[in-house]
């Protein structure tokens, strides 16, 4: 990133500033728009110098390891430090002068960055109410995964960084005031997880590497110390559940005015959360209807001599029903997602759908304790200075579920869904669409990563995959797509139903069960994330219905000169800016 400033500086000094007179100490030089540029450049390379100074955990998911040895911690001043810094630079990017349209877009960025950081400090204020924000598992066990460094590099910034942890915990637990249950739960458990980190398999390495002895020990010392810091910190969580009043506790819903705010900073899409809740609601009942269609090709063939029901969303529960009994074992299920990815892999290359780079290895692997509790599958990658790290698609096994619960799970996940989840977490969706993300020319674009483009490509993979063929068109892997997208509607109507509309669990199951043909578990599931969140669930919609108005804009506009690889590429190229951007630049 140093280098980056550097390079820029270097351009301007080469002469991108011109005057359009002679030198001298009197005139000042005139800076042409290239010059401007440059300038900009240079500028947006030093925010995201100091930005990732700041906040050296976002560093180093980012793959940037200077500030690795450093572990913020989350106290008072860091939020003053935090608002500080984002008032700076609030004052920084005024009267930049002219920039193309790339540049105007990461100008954008950045500045919806630093509106983030202050409205999530000082009017979202989760630091106070949601104790699962208190948690440092996650960078060290990146840290200790990751083939960054030699082991030795690793177990010493390992070191350096567990010295801040009692601080770390005591910070989180000063900073708490009226938690929720939902969070102060979920705290717990994935607290749990982190200690999976500090175990005993870490001091064995230490015991292991080039270290001395008075680095071991002072490893060891400080091992303990992590530990008991954070089993203090569960028993501190465990005391407030015992302690928690839902009758004065705090609501996990957000309400509207914070959710429409919420909204409009992290989707940054081109309505308001009200307006896409009214469109997911026409589509809601476009899914159905092809459902229903969809049901009566198929009823011959699955319920022969068995007359249709007279009320088709019956009948589509019953089919649905029929078909997810088709399902992989639970032991079998981690194994069955590894072996589908090269069939996926194959059908991309074959259908020249978009081009994959083979040197990007993507690890399927059981989703680590620390990160279980909300979804049951997701994908870690890469950041943009670590682009030959690995991807990881994350995927939590089912040995913590009854029978029953497994069994509903698996249910959910058939034969045919599971196919559509991993288009959706790998390929062509999360996997490709981040590989192309660090290849984006902009680090602006990459690290200010858009949501709602991030998953809507991801839902725009799955109706693109199936349209060009895959599954040769078979009509039951469309029934299953169409109840997946129902999921993805029915996501945007129960966040905005639960947190604006205050939809009960029991109307949300209803939504989820009902209306959306899911089963229980999987609806179970859905409800405790949503009530562990807020707008994220609408991002595949958002994001999903902008890109693919955007395909059908350019394929009108171009007509047979339209190629969907093209379209693919450019879209993807970039990097993670909300597709809004990406439509001006395209268009």
């Amino acid at each position: 990133m140093k280098q980056l400033a550097t390079a820029a500086l270097v351009v301007l000094a080469l002469g991108g500033c011109q005057s359009s007179a002679p030198q001298s100490s009197e005139i000042a030089p005139v800076c042409d728009v290239a010059c401007q540029q440059a300038q900009f450049d240079t500028l947006a390379n030093t925010f995201i110098d100091e930005l990732l100074a700041l906040q050296p955990e976002w560093a180093l998911y980012a793959g940037d390891y200077q500030y690795a040895q450093q572990l913020t911690i989350p106290d008072a001043a860091y939020r003053q430090r935090q608002r500080d810094f984002a008032a700076q630079w609030r004052a920084r990017f005024d009267d930049l002068g002219e920039l193309d349209e790339a540049r105007q877009i990461d100008l954008a960025l950045m500045r919806n960055q630093l509106d983030k950081m202050l409205w999530y400090l000082d009017s979202y204020q989760g630091w106070q109410w949601n104790p699962a924000n208190y948690n440092v598992a996650g960078p060290f066990g990146r840290l200790l995964s990751e083939s960054w460094a030699d082991e030795d590099t690793k177990l010493r910034t390992v070191l350096a960084r567990m010295e801040g942890v009692p601080a770390y915990y005591r910070a989180g637990r000063e900073a708490l005031s009226n938690p929720t249950q939902e969070h102060l739960q979920l705290a717990v458990l994935q607290n749990q997880g982190a200690l999976s980190v500090f175990d005993d398999s870490l001091l064995g390495r230490v015991a292991e590497s080039n270290l001395d002895a008075q680095e071991q020990a002072l490893f060891e010392k400080r091992y303990w110390r992590s530990r008991q810091a954070i089993q203090s910190y569960i028993s501190f969580l465990e005391r407030s559940l015992t302690e928690f009043d839902p009758q004065t506790g705090r609501d996990f819903r957000l309400g509207e005015a914070l959710y429409e705010q919420k909204f409009a900073l992290d989707i940054q899409a081109e309505m308001t959360a009200a307006q896409l809740y009214d469109k997911a609601k026409a589509d809601q009942a476009q899914a159905r209807k092809q459902m229903v269609g969809i049901t009566k090709q198929l009823w011959p063939k699955y319920f022969r001599g068995t007359a249709m029901p007279r009320d088709p969303q019956q009948a589509v529960r019953a089919m649905v029903d029929h078909l997810s009994q088709s399902h992989v074992s639970r032991d079998n299920f981690v194994a069955e997602v590894k072996r589908q990815i090269p069939e996926l892999e194959q059908f991309v290359v074959q259908q020249d759908l978009i081009t994959l780079d083979p040197d990007k290895p993507l690890v399927v692997r059981e989703t680590p304790p620390y990160m279980r509790g909300i979804a049951g599958a997701s994908i870690s990658a890469p950041g943009p200075f670590e682009k030959q790290g690995n991807t990881y698609y994350n995927v939590t096994p089912l040995d913590g579920l009854s029978d029953e619960a497994a069994e509903s799970y698996l249910r959910e996940y058939n034969d045919w869904m599971l196919q559509i989840l991993n288009i959706h977490e790998a390929i062509p969706g999360h996997y490709t669409q981040l590989v192309y993300a660090n290849l984006s020319p902009s680090l602006v674009k990459s690290l200010l990563a858009n949501g709602a483009m991030i998953e809507g490509w991801a839902v725009y993979a799955e109706r693109m995959m199936l349209e060009q063929g895959y599954g040769d068109f078979e009509p039951e892997l469309w029934l299953m797509y169409w109840k997946w997208n129902l999921r993805v509607i029915s996501n945007t109507l129960l966040d905005y139903g639960v947190h604006v509309k205050g939809m009960s669990q029991e109307e949300a199951m209803d939504l989820l069960v009902n209306q959306a043909y899911q089963q229980e578990q999987e609806a179970k599931e859905k409800w405790r994330r949503v009530t562990l969140s807020q707008v994220q669930l609408t991002s595949y919609y958002a994001g999903f219905r902008e890109i693919l108005d955007l395909r059908e804009q350019l394929k009108s506009q171009q007509k047979e000169a339209f190629e969907l690889k093209a379209f693919h590429e450019q879209f993807l190229s970039y990097g993670n800016a909300p597709v809004g951007m990406i439509r001006q630049l395209m268009l």
